[in-house]
């Protein structure tokens, strides 16, 4: 019995299994489907040099000569299909994120700004180096104080190495639950690339739980709005152009942020500081649970749809079909009542077998996505810009 290969093999095929099927309930079957499906699903064709390079390893010691040998390799091979499902997803992204944004910006979007939809794949990163993450153009300026609660109040900047000149500022809050998360962990590939074409990229930690509760990290995300516009010009930026973006419940906090500009419950001591922001960007974000059409319960204070207006800033959103830990349905959900409400666009990706953190790696998928945010922040800044007052 070739225990090696047999323990290979049954982990991947367990993976496998929980990436393409990914059930979402109950609950515990959700929470493997995260935790096994996850790498999977966004950089499949690592499992499939896996299966390779482990029968080519059990066939080379003469291990598939025994019958058991025989039976395993047969289902290390089975799983390549799978995989091969996982990657066809992913490849999709591309067809899905353009129909989202001529559904969005109108299908002449293309004409009026000249941004290539689709820019060359680094492939060599997607098929061996998914983690590998900065640019040689790039420098990051890590640890920068913007509150008083030690290195939950901290900061990092991505900007060129060149200095840009009056580029736009990104916002970008980490997920976790409001339990963990950092900074340097997801959307890294978003950050660099937006930071290589003259963007001042900020990735802020912010205040968890226990150490707080609602409001309160919401409340450091404003303070990381407020540093930004007192500071974002030293290293090169133009404040008056601010997206704020996030990772599931980050993406909650820049929805929050976007919908209470202004508003002093979320600015004790800094009430007069303008914290209105010219768009926001929502990944796989939380907005409550539920399944079905409609909630069953008045939407608490810490969900955004709490806070629908008609001066809403633009937004692009994007969620899985099968993330586990935040489901597509509320997603959904708050988007229809988005559009009801706002009076700006409303760009909404649905991405097909996407799972929740599908930021984490240099996928097909995920620079699929980050093209839509190029073109969708061109569209956003060559559209006239109303006034922090007609945001309030």
């Amino acid at each position: 019995m070739p225990m090696g290969y047999v323990v290979t093999t049954a982990l991947l095929t367990w993976c496998t299994f929980f990436a393409v099927v990914a059930p979402r309930r109950p609950r515990p079957l959700a929470t493997m489907s995260f935790w096994f499906g996850m790498v999977l699903n966004e950089v499949p064709f690592l499992g499939m040099f896996a299966v390779v390079a482990s029968t080519a390893l059990a066939a080379g010691q003469g291990d598939l000569e025994s019958p058991a040998g025989k039976v395993t390799a047969a289902v290390a091979l089975a799983t390549i299909p799978g995989m091969a499902v996982s990657a066809w997803r992913g490849l999709r992204t591309d067809q899905v994120v353009g129909r989202a944004l001529e559904e969005g910006l109108g299908a002449d979007w293309r004409d009026r700004l000249h941004v290539p939809l689709r820019r060359r794949r680094p492939w060599a990163r997607i098929l061996l180096l998914s983690r590998l993450m900065r640019r040689r153009g790039v420098e990051r300026i890590p640890n920068i104080s913007y509150g008083d609660a030690g290195r939950r109040n901290l900061l990092d900047i991505y900007r060129r190495r060149d200095t840009p000149q009056n580029g736009p500022v990104l916002i970008y809050f980490h997920g976790g639950h409001y339990t963990s998360g950092a900074k340097s962990r997801e959307a890294r590939p978003l950050l660099y690339r937006l930071a290589d074409q003259g963007w001042v990229c900020i990735s802020a930690n912010y205040r968890l739980r226990p150490q707080t509760d609602f409001p309160g990290h919401q409340i450091d995300a404003k303070k990381v709005i407020a540093w930004a516009r007192e500071h974002a010009a030293e290293y090169g930026a133009d404040p008056s152009r601010l997206f704020v973006a996030g990772s599931s419940a980050g993406s909650n906090m820049a929805a929050h942020c976007a919908l209470t500009p202004n508003d002093p419950v979320y600015q004790p001591g800094f009430e007069s500081v303008d914290t209105s922001v010219t768009a926001a960007i929502c990944l796989y974000g939380y907005y409550g649970f539920f399944f079905g059409k409609e909630p069953d319960v008045t939407p608490s204070p810490n969900q955004p749809y709490a806070y629908l207006n008609p001066g809403a800033p633009p937004f692009l959103i994007a969620h899985g079909t099968k993330d586990a830990l935040a489901t597509v349905e509320a997603t959904r959900y708050f988007v229809d009542r988005l559009r009801r409400v706002s009076d700006s666009t409303v760009v909404y990706a649905e991405l097909p077998g996407a799972q929740h953190a599908f930021d984490l790696y240099h996928s097909a998928r995920f620079e699929a996505v980050v093209d839509c945010v190029e073109a969708f922040a061109a569209w956003v800044l060559a559209a006239p810009q109303r006034t922090p007052d007609s945001a309030r």
